[in-house]
């Protein structure tokens, strides 16, 4: 059974990862032609799946410092999983967003010539401090086991070799302790730099939509906190459903594990919930003004689906009741994390959209006629197979990784 559900997984991937490399040669040659959005509509189904990657990234971060900052011991096992998977979604972001510039191979001059005042640039670089932080905290992670594995040959030895940058594994029980030391000590001292850095670049997501005073969807102080928060229960219920569905961990430490996760991402969706009402209900309260407007045309108009399908029953009802009855089950907490992390990008999705359908002057609509011209906006097959691309690379290095990097904590040494 085992072997089928690889064999249709490896089919699934390969037809995910040509649709994608099609889509990728029509956006490198062909430029945005295909995709749906246009001048009122600038922002689409790129700019939503860059937001909940990121959201995934700075998730997973926070929870891996939950072991590396505060010692929480009973996810150990799991730090460099959550540690390779938040580099791996902040690629699928950058990934995500590069498509989405006009002029993608412009994005260096965000440092050549930077604009201190927009709040684009200061993600952008914020990115950059948090992808080399991620990636030396992993390095440090890794790298006596990754000497182990130099050491003893083969074809993947000099890989390892290059991998660990030339680091030699200790020679005595002594120098291995004082090396293990050393490693916790960096490990805590990145982990600490990185609490504050994953805070402060997805806030600012939240931050750069809610600085736009014309978009009064938009204009919230919660914005940043809200982003903050699903943050937390995505990337969380991502490493829930990786943990659940691989062999990092097994047997009894196994649903230990899970059953600490669930109960944690149970409690912050619920949070979330909370948040999300009140960005709901109090906007509605009377039934005027503009949000009412647009939060109305979320919950009732013609895409009701995303909201109240994709979102409340398979990314909150279904996941609550998984999560509150059979916390400590694998199938349950991996059908629980996929979902809540899946359909997460309906959120991001209704974030992005219904702030640009609304004409900003009443009328614009029918002054100006064109293709390009017109507030509707339904993500092409264009737009989605790069997605598609992305979704598939990261599968890709996912699996790698898992074959071939000691992200269990006694791979090396065992």
């Amino acid at each position: 059974m085992q072997r089928v559900l690889k064999a249709v997984g490896f089919v699934v991937w390969v037809a995910l990862l040509l649709w994608g490399l099609s889509g990728v040669n029509q956006r490198l040659f062909g430029g945005r032609e295909l995709a749906n959005y246009g001048s009122y509509v600038p922002w689409g189904l790129w700019v939503s799946s860059y937001i909940y990657f990121i959201g995934l990234s700075a998730g997973a971060f926070l929870l891996s410092s939950l072991i590396y900052v505060f010692h929480i011991q009973a996810l150990k096992p799991i730090g460099r999983l959550a540690l390779f998977t938040a580099a791996l979604t902040l690629l699928m972001a950058l990934l995500s967003i590069w498509f989405d510039l006009g002029h993608m191979w412009r994005n260096y001059e965000v440092f050549t010539r930077p604009n201190f005042t927009s709040m684009m640039a200061w993600m952008v670089w914020l990115y950059s401090a948090y992808f080399l932080l991620i990636l030396a905290e992993l390095w440090f992670e890794l790298r006596c086991d990754l000497a182990a594995l130099a050491d003893r040959g083969g074809v993947m030895g000099p890989i390892y070799r290059v991998l660990a940058l030339g680091w030699r594994c200790p020679k005595t029980p002594e120098q291995a302790e004082a090396c293990h030391l050393q490693s916790v000590r960096v490990m805590r001292v990145l982990g600490a730099l990185g609490v504050p850095l994953a805070i402060a670049f997805h806030g600012g997501v939240g931050a750069l939509f809610a600085t736009l005073p014309a978009r009064p969807y938009w204009h919230s102080a919660i914005f940043p906190i809200m982003f903050l928060t699903g943050a937390l229960v995505s990337g969380g219920a991502l490493i829930l459903a990786l943990t659940a569905m691989n062999r990092v961990v097994a047997g009894e430490e196994k649903r230990r594990i899970l059953t600490t996760i669930s109960r944690l991402v149970l409690g912050l969706l619920i949070f979330d919930i909370i948040l999300e009402w009140a960005e709901f209900s109090i906007p509605m309260w009377y039934g005027v003004g503009h949000e009412n407007t647009l939060l109305r045309e979320v919950l009732f108009g013609e895409y009701w689906y995303v909201f109240w399908i994709f979102h409340v029953l398979l990314g909150s009802v279904i996941p609550i009741a998984l999560l509150a009855t059979r916390p400590g089950r694998p199938l349950a907490a991996g059908v629980a994390g996929g979902l809540i992390a899946l359909t997460f990008l309906a959120v991001r999705l209704n974030i992005v959209i219904p702030g640009l359908i609304t004409p900003q002057l009443e009328g614009l609509q029918s002054a100006y006629v064109d293709n390009r011209l017109r507030f509707e906006y339904v993500p092409s097959l264009f737009e989605w197979s790069v997605v598609a691309f992305i979704v598939a690379l990261a599968l890709g290095l996912f699996m790698l990784g898992v074959r071939y990097l000691p992200l269990r904590s006694h791979t090396a040494t065992a």
